[in-house]
């Protein structure tokens, strides 16, 4: 006759928190917080004090919206360079999304649905674009823009604009890849077999299934190019082409006010902005659909 045996009785404390597999993970909670904060806060606290009374930027002196509209010359509203600095900035964040995401989006669709050794060679230049530090980029554009390409295309806002789409096409080519590793060949040759030609299935069937896609590169891109600072800094030529970040850089070195704070924002606002309806779209458009790899890739 077996006599079964009892249950070892559960071990408390720290010991027997420690060999529970299943308790909770409260450092990595705390882990997770703390990283937060320390991301999160500063940002908060320089909002904050966007709208300080004073000019200091470390003591608070009431609220105001002084360096917004109320300064007669050094609020946002008012400080023509500011202003000029934003209107760069606006400008080449949506230029560069107009141009790069359908290019990338294009350059997806070719890379995916061409095989062979020319279409391996054009995703490894795609992904050394990506992979490679932005500070050689910017350097090797300014040293291509200042010798081979001076006659044609100087320093300033072409050249940033060339520049930032150089750098940027890379996000919806990844984004929109993954997208159609998900979907596969299937839907256009059904189409063309009901009678559509190659290009009727790429409009009508194959650009649909990438909206959300196309979407979140939309998003990425924007809010990667609004707070660029090293491709537009080493293309720059001078006051005519600052954007917000190269005003910002150069005023931190100074002794800033609160403008500062209300320009950094601003591009902070916009930006969220533009994530948002990214996300509003992205959700609208994927709505029962299964999206793959294109899903991970967008939630980042």
């Amino acid at each position: 006759m077996s006599i079964a045996a009892a249950p070892e009785a559960p071990v408390r404390g720290i010991r027997g928190y420690f060999r529970n597999p299943w308790r909770r993970p409260r450092f990595l909670q705390a882990t997770t917080i703390g990283y937060l904060l320390w991301s999160l806060l500063p940002v908060i606290i320089a909002v904050i004090f966007s709208f300080n009374a004073g000019r200091s930027r470390a003591s608070w002196q009431g609220f105001g919206l002084r360096w917004w509209t109320a300064d007669p010359t050094d609020s946002i509203l008012h400080d023509a360079e500011i202003r000029a600095a934003m209107l760069q900035t606006f400008k080449l964040s949506i230029l560069t999304v107009i141009i790069a995401v359908p290019l990338g989006t294009l350059f997806a669709i070719g890379i995916d649905r061409w095989h062979g050794r020319p279409a391996r060679a054009a995703n490894f230049t795609m992904l050394l674009s990506f992979v490679v530090p932005e500070i050689i980029l910017g350097v090797s554009l300014y040293i291509l823009f200042t010798s081979l390409f001076k006659n044609f295309i100087p320093l300033g806002t072409n050249a940033q604009l060339l520049g930032l789409i150089a750098y940027q096409v890379s996000y919806p080519v990844i984004i929109v890849r993954a997208r159609l590793l998900s979907i596969g060949p299937e839907y256009e040759e059904a189409a063309m077999d009901l009678g559509g030609t190659p290009n009727q299935a790429i409009r009508r069937v194959l650009l649909p299934l990438l909206t959300p896609a196309i979407f979140a590169s939309v998003a990425l891109v924007f809010a990667d190019t609004v707070d660029d600072f090293v491709t537009v800094q080493a293309l720059s030529a001078g006051s005519t082409s600052q954007t917000l970040a190269m005003k910002i850089y150069s005023a931190a070195r100074a002794s800033p006010t609160p403008e500062v704070n209300a320009a950094a924002t601003v591009m902070l606002i916009s930006t969220l902005l533009v994530i948002a309806g990214g996300v509003l779209f992205y959700k609208r458009f994927s709505k029962g659909q299964e999206l793959g790899g294109a899903t991970d890739f967008a939630q980042l």
